[in-house]
């Protein structure tokens, strides 16, 4: 079979001398800039493509046809159709066949067995192309997304890159944990974008958290209308899922942050307290509500696993178990309820997963629990070392999977700093000490996420589950933009790096990081002054680095057709969001500081008609009062549109609410600021500062 465009000869040239003559000098493996970073690479040669194209010969069987639709999608190739006539430009090849044993022989290279489940290999083939060879489907399509990545350049001066490699994952599960149950809710459009571009880095795994958004008929009352996933939505999910090789893992929280569901009336009697966030252990109507809720996932999610969550368990002996937590300890009642919970659901067949924070206080006892059990212990600080949050469920015979996070939480922009240096380290000591996954964690504690402000966190995870041992902070950042944005400046690497100076900006005043706090507090508050007093000497410095971030990316969108748009408009929202916290301090303190010059030269006729200018510049058509309340009014529109291209509208009035609420408020002290122009006006005097809407003492 040979697949290829319906443009006129979508084939790759015959590499005559004349026209390699032309091409590039052949890059090195260092120069490829692939995420995941492939494990072995030698010898790279470049193959002209121009406007010709890329043809595929394969067998006719579905992993040829897939990767035909595959390779659609990059923006060198075009339309891919069947043909049969002209000569192939990609193999793929299963390692059993002969052809196969002779072009890994010819290359000296070796398909060994622990490339077996998911490894291939790249090798040339001929003068003409190369051949994704590999001995199972998952294998053939994780070297199909490499070679996606060495397509290069557009129309005329497209190239195909040709390596020799040999690559397979170091952590046989790879996932991503995403946060259903605060905020936002994916709509099916994003949610297949997301499959898709998870499958392109090679993660395999895809958990959506699950507090009171899935759709049970066991416990309708949680799900919000227009906020929970559907049965069937459910369904089609895994469904077009398993096409990318990626399993659908399911996470209900199972014993804590269950408030959601505890807040209604007939599931309260359930909780440790009333209307609180955990069931209480011991009452004989938990285990049958939990078996309820997974017999429902179990019928919908075909895969080995589910996760029970069982994590910040805060609340637990402070209410119904009060006695028994006294007389057996809490590590023991924990424990307890987790086997339980197990044996529940054992007639699902399913592998339980479940966080180890709470557990992990209690490493002689982890030892009772079920060998099948699967602990997932987590860390989302950038610690230099996580040896002691895995060891306890390894000498328990357990086996772990580690989870890091992405820090979008909580924050204007993720914290990429903190990110990076947590994943690097949390996942290089789960592979170590033998963890066999990792499952990196989007949460939307705040309500605000956008799940495409997170992509950068996201892939380097990815990475770092694939690559074997520690990986290079640098040298993904080096090659984050080309492998995701298909960006040969470099200038979106910068504004990454950018983004990430601003959050250093915020830590070396003594303010953590770039948390939301910052950017919805009002200045004039006390806790606004109390944060003014330490951002003030860094508001230039933060406004700066958040300003280039906006303008790198323009700059790489003209010089260059980018993929993975969307996630750039995200990295713009989060540059002028951040700028925005800078422009903000700045307007309250210019204000405060032109009034306190009004009012020393109001006594003085000469500079009537200054003091009368500064007013006016304080609050006006253009004035400082109206930079905050019609900054919060543009933010707020363009939050609406990044949250309605990815999620459902469900929550979203929530947050909108914030931006109205902030933009009213900045609106009314322009309103009000009439009032001092009109004193100013008619008598030439001045209301005090606090009289005036500002701050006490400003202006002395």
């Amino acid at each position: 079979m040979y697949l290829r465009s319906s443009l006129a000869s979508l084939i790759l040239f015959s590499a005559a001398a004349s026209a390699l003559a032309q091409t590039p000098a052949a890059p090195t493996c260092a120069d490829l800039h692939l995420v995941p970073e492939v494990r072995e690479c030698t010898n790279v040669q470049v193959l002209p493509v121009g406007e010709l194209g890329v043809g595929i010969w394969g067998p006719k069987d579905a992993d040829s046809q897939f990767f035909a639709q595959e390779l659609e999608q990059v923006p060198a190739i075009g339309k891919v159709e069947v043909r049969r006539d002209e000569g192939p430009v990609i193999y793929l090849e299963r390692a059993e066949t002969a052809s196969a044993k002779e072009l890994l022989k010819r290359e000296h290279v070796i398909f060994d067995k622990a490339m077996h489940d998911e490894g291939y290999a790249i090798v040339p083939e001929g003068r003409s192309g190369l051949a994704i060879i590999a001995e199972t489907s998952a294998g053939l399509f994780y070297g199909a997304q490499t070679v996606k990545q060495l397509i290069r350049g557009t129309g005329k001066d497209a190239v195909l890159l040709v390596p020799t490699i040999r690559d397979w994952p170091a952590m046989p599960h790879r996932g991503i944990s995403d946060d259903w149950s605060r905020g936002p809710i994916p709509n099916m459009d994003f949610l297949k974008r997301e499959i898709r571009t998870l499958a392109a880095y090679k993660i395999n795994i895809f958990s959506p958290y699950f507090e009171h958004t899935f759709a049970y008929a066991s416990s309708a009352v949680a799900a919000f209308p227009g906020g929970a996933i559907t049965p069937d939505e459910a369904r089609e999910l895994v469904e077009y899922a398993a096409k990318y090789h990626i399993t659908i893992l399911p996470e209900q929280e199972a014993f804590g942050h269950l408030h959601k569901l505890l807040k209604f009336e007939q599931f309260t009697s359930l909780g440790e307290t009333p209307h609180g966030t955990l069931l209480a252990p011991g009452d004989p109507a938990t285990q049958p509500l939990i078996g309820g809720w997974f017999a429902e996932l179990a019928r919908v999610f075909p895969g080995p696993w589910v996760h029970i969550g069982a994590d910040e368990t805060s609340d637990l002996g402070l209410g119904r178990t009060h006695d028994q937590v006294k007389q057996q300890g809490l590590g023991a009642v924990y424990l307890d309820f987790l086997k339980q919970i197990h044996s529940t659901l054992a007639p699902n067949h399913k592998q339980l997963l479940f966080w180890g924070d709470i557990a992990v206080n209690s490493p002689d006892l982890v030892a009772t629990l079920p060998k099948d059990m699967i602990a997932v212990p987590w860390e989302y600080d950038a610690k230099p070392d996580f040896t002691s949050l895995i060891l306890p469920f390894k000498n328990a015979g357990l086996e772990t999977w580690v989870a890091p996070g992405v820090n979008n939480w909580n924050r204007i922009y993720p914290n990429n700093n903190e990110a990076m240096g947590n994943i690097r380290a949390f996942v290089r000591d789960g592979q170590k000490l033998g963890s066999t996954g990792v499952l990196n964690t989007v949460w939307n504690d705040d309500g605000e996420g956008i799940f495409d402000e997170n992509w950068f966190g996201v892939l380097f995870g990815a990475a770092a589950g694939w690559q074997q041992g520690e990986i290079s902070k640098n040298s993904f950042i080096a090659s984050y933009g080309q492998a995701f944005h298909r960006d040969a400046s470099g200038k979106v690497n910068q504004a990454q790096r950018e983004l990430m100076a601003a959050h250093d900006v915020f830590s070396t005043v003594g303010l953590g990081d770039a948390q939301d706090v910052y950017f919805w507090v009002d200045p004039f508050s006390a806790e606004g002054q109390r944060i003014a007093a330490k951002l003030r000497p860094a508001l230039s410095d933060l406004r700066m680095h958040a300003e280039r971030a906006i303008t790198l990316v323009a700059e790489a969108r003209a010089a260059a057709k980018l993929e993975n748009q969307e996630a750039l408009d995200a990295l713009e929202l989060g540059g002028r969001r951040i700028d925005f916290v800078g422009l903000k301090f700045q307007c309250a303190d210019e204000s405060v500081a032109l009034y306190s010059q009004a009012l020393a030269l109001a006594p003085d006729k000469t500079r009537w008609i200054d003091v009368s200018g500064m007013l006016w510049t304080i609050s006006s058509n253009e004035g400082k009062f109206q930079d905050i309340g019609t900054g919060y009014a543009l933010l707020g529109g363009l939050f609406r549109q990044a949250w309605l291209r990815d999620n459902r509208p469900y929550w979203l009035e929530n947050d909108m609410a914030r931006y109205d609420a902030a933009t009213r408020l900045w609106l009314t002290r322009g309103d009000k600021w009439n009032s001092v122009l009109l004193q100013w006006d008619e008598t030439h005097t001045l209301p005090t500062p606090e009289q005036a809407g500002f701050p006490a003492g400003a202006g002395k």
